[in-house]
């Protein structure tokens, strides 16, 4: 075997392994999975999974839970997460030990999802991961999109997503930072004859809740371990929980922007934050104003009006027999 055949056959063994492990992780049956399925993501868009429905959850009613990870941080994809189980079945959520992601060590948020995935016969979940870069972009359009917005948005598609692919969902429940009142009639507008329940902490409150928190939580831990910078090689990995307040996460900030191009697409370029370092950090940018040559016969809109004398003002024009037939007349109060 010469030295040319040798490299082509490593090559396309290579391209075999590699065609391997994206079928591998095809389906996430363990928190392991979750890394190599977001190494593999083009982090400038959304990137959502959807775990096989059991056919119990397509024979008997439902609960769905929904709830979001990393709102609030300056690095890395914002969750949201939906798990669903039999309404019957509400003790496999107690026996899992399912509570609010937030209260719970790492170490056991894995274990309860590992349970989650391991209980694929009787509950399923999905998630979405907001691309940093989609968050930024939104609210800087030029018709804002809120963050609110954005949650509600992918709060939606999940639940829609669920259904569609053949989950009896009867009751829903959200847990949300905003009104709750505008939250549940938008839901029960998009999902008639489906209970909505829209509350503050129902992660706390409702199990379900909380199994779609750990599964949230747990995805934007790995999704944050899993990012590849495509930008270049010279950017650390040590950048911490991605909240502004974590000082691993200020340091990085402080010392990962570029003069000219700002920061990677790990960065919400929207936050506070990170507008005040490239602020003071980054270089001034004038934009031109495109001038626009102006054709010989054009004409300005001014010219097909006049302006009337106050005599002309005063003086009473007659009406159009279109309002005289109707008996339309001015309105003077409202």
């Amino acid at each position: 075997m010469n030295e040319k055949d040798k490299t082509e056959m490593e090559a396309d063994s290579q391209v075999e392994e590699e065609g391997l492990r994206k079928e591998e992780i095809k389906k996430i049956i363990r928190k392991e999975d979750l890394t190599p399925f977001f190494e593999q993501s083009d982090h400038s868009v959304n990137k959502v999974y959807f775990s096989e429905v059991p056919e119990v959850c397509k024979d008997e009613p439902c609960q769905l839970g929904v709830d979001e990870a990393g709102r609030g941080p300056a690095l890395g994809p914002m969750v949201y997460g939906i798990s669903y189980a039999p309404l019957l079945r509400k003790q496999l959520l107690v026996d899992l030990g399912c509570a609010d992601s937030k209260s719970l060590k790492e170490e056991m948020r894995d274990k309860i999802f590992d349970d989650i995935c391991e209980r694929h016969n009787s509950m399923g979940w999905a998630i979405e991961a907001i691309s940093p870069n989609v968050i930024a972009n939104s609210m800087y359009r030029r018709t804002k999109v809120s963050l609110n917005e954005i949650s509600m948005i992918s709060a939606t598609n999940l639940i829609r997503g669920a259904i569609e692919a053949g989950v009896n969902v009867t009751e829903v429940y959200v847990d949300t930072v905003g009104r709750p009142e505008s939250y549940q009639a938008r839901l029960a507008r998009e999902f008639p004859g489906v209970k909505i329940v829209v509350a503050k902490k129902a992660d706390a409150t409702y199990p379900i809740v909380s199994a779609a928190s750990i599964c949230a939580k747990v995805a934007r831990d790995h999704a944050l371990r899993a990012w590849r910078f495509r930008e270049a090689d010279e950017f650390a990995s040590e950048y911490g929980s991605g909240y502004p307040n974590d000082p691993a996460t200020k340091a990085w900030l402080a010392s990962s922007v570029d003069q000219v191009f700002g920061y990677p697409q790990i960065v919400r370029f929207s936050w506070s934050t990170v507008e005040q370092i490239l602020e003071s950090k980054a270089l001034p940018v004038e934009w031109e104003e495109a001038e626009t040559e102006r054709s010989p016969n054009e004409q300005k809109i001014q010219k097909f009006f006049f302006k009337l004398s106050a005599d002309s003002r005063n003086a009473h024009a007659k009406k159009h027999p279109f309002f005289t037939e109707r008996c339309l007349s001015n309105a003077t109060v409202l």
